[in-house]
This record gives structure tokens, sequence and C-alpha cells, in this order.
């Protein structure tokens, strides 16, 4: 038989403890030639808190895991009977592989996001902005370049009735001005 790809539905937020409490039965039990990778999928996304940029970890879907594994009434019985889990996606609960065509796109989005660090963009060119963080804080101004690579802006601003330009990071300004 070989490995497929099942998914399974779990309290959400414990899926890191669950991800590990099945690694370590899994060893334990000495059923690693019938699992492969447990997938929780996420990609790591850049805030701005307190002055500081954080990495933080956003999960594509939360509550849920993709397990690969060959199905049989010892492995469903090891994941069933693990604390948080609520049971197997499919019809009836019964486990149900996802296609080929499924995975490939959910490991290919995970794929994705271990390359690129996201930072949304939500403004453009001349958009009136905030800026929230930093020496600059509390200006308002207009966006005049936008340098995606860096994650820069350039925001002019006036400084003593003068419009001066000031380099500042996406994370450090908002298009809400009531802020």
């Amino acid at each position: 038989m070989e490995k497929r790809w099942f998914v399974i539905h779990v309290f959400t937020g414990q899926e890191e403890k669950i991800k590990s409490f099945l690694e370590t039965e899994i060893q334990r039990l000495g059923l690693t030639e019938k699992f492969g990778q447990i997938l929780i999928p996420a990609e790591e996304v850049i805030e701005m808190r307190d002055g500081r940029k954080r990495a933080k970890n956003r999960v594509f879907f939360p509550g849920y895991m993709l397990i690969e594994m060959i199905l049989d009434k010892e492995t469903q019985h090891l994941i069933i009977n693990a604390p948080n889990v609520i049971n197997f996606v499919g019809p009836r609960n019964h486990p149900t592989p996802l296609q080929k065509s499924e995975i490939d796109r959910i490991l290919g989005k995970v794929d994705e996001a271990a390359y690129h660090k996201l930072v949304e963009i939500p403004f453009k060119l001349d958009d009136s902005v905030k800026i929230i963080d930093g020496p600059f804080k509390d200006f308002t101004g207009f966006i005049r370049e936008i340098n995606r690579e860096k994650k820069k802006l350039k925001v002019m601003v006036s400084i003593f009735g003068r419009s001066t330009p000031v380099e500042v990071d996406f994370l450090q300004i908002t298009t809400d001005l009531s802020q």
C-alpha cells in the first residue's frame, strides 16, 4: 500500500500540540513506515507592533491538519484517539484521501509561502497616509514612491512648512487617517 494524504479536523489553536503528540506516538509505537509528513499549512506574516517588526505564523486552514499515511485500523485508531482530534474529514467522518491535484495545490501554496514572507500592501501612489511608527510618528503625507523589493515607501510630509520626503517601512504607515 502507498501513503495517501488525509485531512483531520482538530481543535483550532491546538495544531502544533497535536502534531507533536502524533510524531511522538508514531515513534513510540514503531509506525514510522506507515506515516509520512504531518503538515499544518501556514505562512509567515510580518507585522508591526510596539515599534518592532514581528514575524507571525498564519495558518491557512485553522482547525485542520494534513497527514500523509497508510490508512489501516491501527493508524486510523491512533489518529482518532489522539487528544484534541475531532475526526477525519470525509463523508460521515470516513477518511477520504485527497486527490493528487488538491495536495499539489496545497503543498505548492506552502512552498511558495516559505520563499516569500508576506507583507500586505493596501495602498498605491498618491494615497494619503499617516505614519504610525518611528521618528515621524503622527505625521501625515502622500505616497510618492513605492519600493516593493525593499518594502519601503517615500512619503512627502510637511516639516516646518516645507514638503520633505521621508522613507518609511510598509509597516510604519496606515491609510486610516483617524488613527
